[in-house]
């Protein structure tokens, strides 16, 4: 029983069961044989929403009149048999005088004559007649595995019961067999959709047990283009189509399991896509490339994620073969003339769903409007690596927005990009290749369009092109000159004790290598001596000593560190792993001035000198107690001297951009709501620079890390207001801003910026990483030179 119910017990208990993540009620239908009704018989469909079989022998499902008297009963239909994973299990009950159509061969048989408004059907592990009548008592019955009140009924799960049934209309959960244990939310009224655990529907399955359908091979009346309609959302989601026709263009056998079938029988709207996706759950299809089916099943909207678009989908299908080995229909050109310039369309913040495409204004529009189809690419440059999912980006307008080293920029909310598409491949003899940016795919790239969890449309390959190596190298920053001052950033990627030899040694390649030994490098993702182990060790000696020695093996300094050891889980990253940021340096060139007294807790402050600027605790934190750094690192702040100069160092690691909407979202222009805790944190970096100025002008002061945030964002312009600093990243040609490949989108999310007295420096952003399938980290570091001695005066 779910904690809400065990506690107390109201009017409207809240749980009855804990919610289910295995065997649930999917759908319920008293209106079988009613006048009106086109089944003849009432039903209840229950689904596994579990990864394993679930056992029904010696269950039941129950039954009690919506309002029950002191003389109802609970009338029992006893179960056998087992629900596979993502499969359904159909109970019939009685049936009626009217209706035309029979069930599919159902797999338990009862006599239960259910009403069609109000009632209450119970999932009971037991076959003995249940004995509670009120919500409050059926919530203390441990038997009851899940409970169904429609109607008026009395007992029923959460706020209400579900509402809107009746002759012609069951309440079913959604496809994703969400159980939040709320009947009224659970369930909503629709079209009655029976399906067996073969799969079956009704005109699939004919009630005689042989799964024929009747023998049909004659198609339906509706067609691919006719589900898929003008808009993302189909007009026949939740409701049964029968004997679909179409050419299977490819099958997933793993993962989300299915086949995508085209109609080659188009029709004259642009807006239509021809191809849909056949989602075959738990079960590998039976069908094959080149097959012609028809296909039976429920027409959902399957959603990956909260935010993103959907997916149309045939979901509990069954398909008849009438022929093998057939051409496939041809494939939709993706490139610069086919594409269009625009994103996608706005709706103030809310679903572009039901808005009607234009395919010819709109490149996500354009890419829905071919969803399930066919489409084919030809020589097209990666623009995202290759990842550990076997995916790669492509960009099909080599032209947009070209960086130097062969991605695409992303330089403004505006411009996301329209030619950017993620590849996968369907082909276990033909995996991705391992791909760097700037690579290409050479030859055609043939497939049906997907649309994914992460990152939007995607290409299932059926037939990939060739890597063909472009020649990406990683680079490597010059040295410093003796009176520079070198000062990097670099983000490690959750780097603990625990961590392979490989990950250390290939990380400090990075800063004794690439970086060419920094003075002072500030490391963003250090974790505690013991990882993602949650046993309230903060420390991080043990990691950076492991770290430090890699350095000196590769070639580097010895490198001494100073940082301030969070509180255990109070800085967001991984659960136990306690990120800070840590400044290394190299104590040969540069000295730190340890000024005692700073904590996780305690805020370092500046001090105006006869000298100049000074801080009151070295290493420290700025306001750590602050409403601005919850479950969020804090900066760190050190006081460096080089050649007799001062210099404020202020490494960062802003919040992250979880919780925001995506780019090619349903919801338009997506919202960014962990904006407003990053400009928070950028106010108060701002004015602990201000500080700074205040107590000294010629004050030389960096600030730098992972801001989780790009250069155009308003996360820096509240960093630099007032003219406090100065973006280094804006220094560089447009076409080499970026740190960071997401989406296939290079970007900026780690900077460098220099307080009004640092006029003469060197800055370069160090390509190793974001770029290659083989990455240290999936951050790129970057550093500055300075010329202290030509910055002014202190």
């Amino acid at each position: 029983m779910g904690a809400a119910g065990a506690l107390a017990f109201t009017a409207l208990p809240a749980a009855f069961a804990a919610p289910s993540a295995t065997a649930v009620i999917a759908e319920v239908y008293g209106g079988g044989g009613n006048s009106g009704a086109t089944l003849t018989r009432d039903f209840v469909e229950l689904a596994n929403a579990g990864s394993a079989a679930y056992d029904l022998s010696g269950y039941s499902v129950q039954y009690l009149p919506g309002s029950p008297s002191a003389t109802s009963q609970w009338q029992v239909t006893a179960l056998s048999g087992s629900v596979a994973p993502g499969a359904r299990y159909l109970v019939a009950e009685a049936a009626g005088t009217g209706g035309t159509t029979a069930l599919p061969t159902a797999d338990a048989t009862g006599s239960v004559a259910m009403s069609a408004t109000s009632g209450t059907i119970a999932l009971v592990s037991g076959t003995t007649a249940l004995a509670c009548k009120t919500a409050a008592d059926c919530a203390a019955d441990t038997r009851i595995v899940d409970l169904a009140g429609y109607g008026s009924a009395v007992v029923r799960e959460g706020s209400g019961p579900a509402t809107g049934s009746s002759n012609t209309a069951s309440v079913a959960r959604a496809t994703s067999l969400a159980d939040t244990d709320d009947n009224a939310a659970d369930f909503t009224a629709g079209t009655p959709s029976p399906v067996n655990s073969a799969g079956q529907t009704p005109g699939s399955g004919d009630g005689d047990g042989d799964g024929d359908g009747g023998g049909s091979t004659d198609p339906g009346t509706v067609r691919v283009h006719d589900i898929q309609g003008p808009t993302r959302l189909s007009p026949y989601t939740g409701q049964t189509v029968t004997r679909v026709p179409g050419i299977v263009t490819g099958v997933r056998t793993s993962g989300s399991k299915g086949y995508w079938i085209q109609d080659p029988q188009a029709d004259t709207d642009p807006r239509t896509s021809e191809g849909v996706f056949v989602y075959t759950g738990s079960a590998a299809p039976t069908v094959a490339v080149g097959d012609s089916v028809l296909v039976t099943g429920k027409i959902s909207e399957y959603h990956p994620s909260s935010t993103s678009q959907s997916v149309t989908e045939i979901t509990g299908p069954t398909a008849t073969v009438l022929s093998s080995g057939n051409a496939l229909p041809e494939a939709a050109t993706l490139d610069a003339t086919t594409v269009p310039d625009g994103y996608i369309p706005t709706a103030d913040g809310a679903s572009v769903e039901s808005l009607p495409l234009e395919p010819a204004v709109y490149a996500q529009d354009f890419y829905e409007s071919l969803e399930g189809m066919r489409t084919t690419l030809a020589d097209a440059r990666v623009v995202g690596a290759t990842d550990a999912y076997d995916e790669l980006w492509v960009t099909v307008k080599p032209e947009e927005n070209a960086t130097t080293r062969g991605g695409t920029l992303y330089s403004s909310y505006d411009r996301p990009n329209t030619g950017r598409m993620k590849v996968a491949s369907l082909d276990t003899a033909a995996a991705v290749p391992a791909a760097n940016v700037g690579d290409e795919l050479s030859g055609t790239t043939t497939g049906p369009l997907d649309y994914s969890t992460y990152g939007g449309y995607i290409l299932q390959a059926t037939r990939l092109g060739t890597r063909v190596d472009n020649g990406l190298k990683q680079e490597v920053t010059r040295r410093q000159k003796a009176d520079e001052l070198a000062v990097a950033t670099y983000n490690v990627e959750n780097l603990d004790a625990l961590d392979d030899q490989e990950k250390f040694d290939r990380l400090a390649e990075g800063v004794a290598v690439n970086l060419n030994s920094p003075d002072i490098v500030a490391l963003e993702e250090i974790q505690d001596d013991n990882g993602a182990v949650n046993d309230g060790t903060v420390t991080a000696e043990a990691t950076l000593t492991r770290f430090t020695d890699a350095i000196r093996a590769a070639g580097g300094p010895r490198y001494s560190w100073r940082y301030v050891a969070p509180e255990n889980n109070q800085d967001g990253g991984e659960p136990g792993g306690n990120i800070r940021q840590v400044f290394l340096y190299n104590p040969k060139r540069v000295s730190f001035t340890d000024r005692t007294g700073g904590d996780a807790t305690t805020a370092t402050s500046v001090v105006k000198t006869r000298k100049g600027a000074r801080l009151t605790y070295s290493p420290g934190r700025i306001d750590p107690a602050g409403d601005a750094w919850d479950s969020s690192r804090k900066p760190l702040v050190g006081e460096f001297t080089f050649r007799g100069e001062s210099v404020f160092v202020i490494a960062n690691h802003f919040t992250s951009k979880g919780g925001d909407q995506p780019l090619h979202g349903r919801y338009q222009p997506p919202a960014r709501s962990s904006e407003t805790q990053r400009a928070a944190q950028a106010a108060e970096v701002n004015t602990f620079v201000k500080s700074l100025l205040s107590a000294d002008k010629n004050a030389k002061a960096v600030v730098l890390g992972d801001l989780n945030d790009y250069e155009f964002s308003q996360t820096v312009t509240t960093l630099t207001a007032g003219r406090a600093l100065t973006p280094l990243i804006a220094t560089l040609p447009a076409a080499e801003r970026y740190t960071y490949v997401y989406d296939g989108n290079s970007q900026t999310l780690d900077h460098i910026l220099t307080s009004p007295a640092v006029t003469s420096f060197d800055y370069d952003v160090v390509h190793i990483n974001a770029e290659f399938a083989d990455q240290a980290s999936d951050h790129d570091p970057q550093i500055v030179r300075i010329d202290v001695a030509r910055c002014g005066r202190h």
